[in-house]
C-alpha cells in the first residue's frame, strides 16, 4: 500500500498494523472524541438515525464475512436478525433475564441457527445457495408466527422492556447510543482483525477456489460453517439490539426486503472489505433517510401523489442505485475510495 513519503516499517510489528502513522491516530482519536459527544450536539432524529446505522452495520459485518470474504450468498440475514430479537424479548419478557445476560444467549442462539441452514452450503453453490438461504427467510418468521403463538405473540408485537445497568435505564436515543455505538465500534475491530487471521486467510481461498483451497489442506466443512456461524452470531447481536432500542419486536420488522437491503449495502460498500461494510451502511441509510424527507416534502407539495410514486421512490432508488454499482463500479465505494487516496498520495506523479 502506498503510504507518505518518509513512512516506512522497522519491524513485523508496524508492517502488519492496522494504523500506521500517528496521523491516522490523531484522526482516530479524534473520530471517537466526536462519537462520544454526538449525543450532546445533534437531535434525537438525528441520533436515531445513528442507532439505526450501528445496528444494521453490525448485521452487515456478519453479512460481508459470509459474502464478501467467504464467498457463500445468502440471502436471510433478516431472518437470522429476527432470531437473536425475538430470543432477546422472550427471555426478557417470559424468563426475566436482563439486557446483559439475553444478549450473548441470543447470539449464540441465531450462530445454531445459521449452522442449520449453512449445511446446504457444502454441496450448493451460487444460485441454488441463494435459494436455500432464502428458505430460511421464510420459514424462521413463519415458525415465529404459527409455533406457539402464545409466547411469540404471533403477528401481534411484544414490548420489550428498556435495558438497564444498575439504576441507568437505556429508555432514550440518547442512552441507547452508548450501548449501540460501543459494540458497533468493537465488532467492526472483531472483523477487521479477523480476516488478518488464518481464518480470514481461508475464507478467501474458499471464495476463490474452494476446490484450490481444499487441495492446499483448508478444511471447507470447517470453515464454510463457520462462515455462517459468526454470520449468523453477528445477525443475532444486531436483533438484541434491535429489538431493545424499538422496545417491541414483530415478525414484519425482517422480511425479505431487509435481507435484500443488508445485501445490497455489501454490494454497494464493497465484497471483502470491513471499511466498505462502513461506507455502505452509512451511505443507504442516509440516502433512505434523505429519500424519506424529500417524498415528505413532495407529499405536502403533491398530495394526490403522496400514496403512489412518492411512497415507493425509496426502493426505486435503492434498486437503481445497485444496478449503477454493479455495472459501474462493481468493487463498491471502497475500490473507488481507494484509488482515489493513491492518486492523491502519488500527485503531481499520478498515472490513473
Amino acid at each position: 500500500m502506498d503510504r507518505p513519503c518518509g513512512s516506512f516499517d522497522e519491524n513485523y510489528k508496524q508492517d502488519s498494523a492496522i494504523i500506521r502513522t500517528r496521523t491516522q491516530w490523531g484522526w482516530l482519536i479524534a473520530f471517537l472524541i466526536l462519537l462520544a459527544t454526538l449525543p450532546f450536539i445533534t437531535s434525537a432524529q438525528i441520533l436515531s438515525t445513528l442507532n439505526f446505522i450501528g445496528i444494521t452495520l453490525i448485521a452487515v459485518h456478519g453479512l460481508n464475512l459470509l459474502t464478501g470474504y467467504a464467498g457463500q450468498i445468502s440471502l436471510g440475514q433478516a431472518a437470522f436478525v429476527a432470531v437473536g430479537g425475538y430470543t432477546t424479548a422472550l427471555l426478557n419478557i417470559h424468563a426475566g433475564f436482563s439486557f446483559w445476560a439475553a444478549l450473548p444467549v441470543s447470539a449464540l442462539s441465531a450462530g445454531i441457527v445459521g449452522l442449520i441452514f449453512g449445511l446446504p452450503s457444502l454441496r450448493l453453490k451460487g444460485f441454488y445457495l441463494a435459494m436455500a438461504t432464502l428458505a430460511a427467510q421464510f420459514i424462521i418468521p413463519w415458525c415465529i408466527v404459527n409455533i406457539r403463538p402464545d409466547i411469540t405473540g404471533g403477528t401481534s408485537a411484544l414490548i420489550v422492556p428498556a435495558p438497564r445497568l444498575g439504576g441507568i435505564v437505556f429508555n432514550s436515543q440518547q442512552s441507547m447510543f452508548y450501548i449501540i455505538m460501543p459494540m458497533a465500534v468493537l465488532v467492526t475491530i472483531f472483523v477487521k482483525n479477523l480476516v488478518r487471521t488464518k481464518v480470514g486467510r481461508a475464507f478467501i481461498a474458499i471464495r476463490d477456489n474452494d476446490i484450490a483451497a481444499e487441495i492446499m489442506g483448508v478444511n471447507i466443512f470447517r470453515y464454510k460453517m463457520l462462515a455462517f456461524f459468526l454470520c449468523s452470531l453477528l445477525a443475532g447481536i444486531a436483533g438484541s439490539l434491535w429489538v431493545s432500542w424499538l422496545r417491541a419486536v414483530d415478525a414484519d420488522y425482517f422480511t425479505l426486503q431487509e435481507s435484500i437491503w443488508f445485501l445490497g449495502m455489501v454490494v454497494i460498500g464493497g465484497m471483502g472489505s470491513t471499511a466498505g461494510a462502513v461506507m455502505g451502511v452509512t451511505s443507504v441509510r442516509f440516502m433512505d433517510l434523505g429519500v424519506k424527507t424529500a417524498a415528505n416534502r413532495l407529499g405536502e407539495l403533491y398530495p394526490s401523489a403522496a400514496t403512489g410514486i412518492f411512497a415507493g421512490l425509496g426502493p426505486f432508488l435503492f434498486g437503481f442505485i445497485i444496478l449503477i454499482f454493479l455495472i459501474f463500479e462493481p468493487h463498491g465505494l471502497m475500490h473507488r475510495w481507494i484509488l482515489l487516496k493513491n492518486s492523491y498520495r502519488l500527485w503531481p506523479f499520478s498515472r490513473y
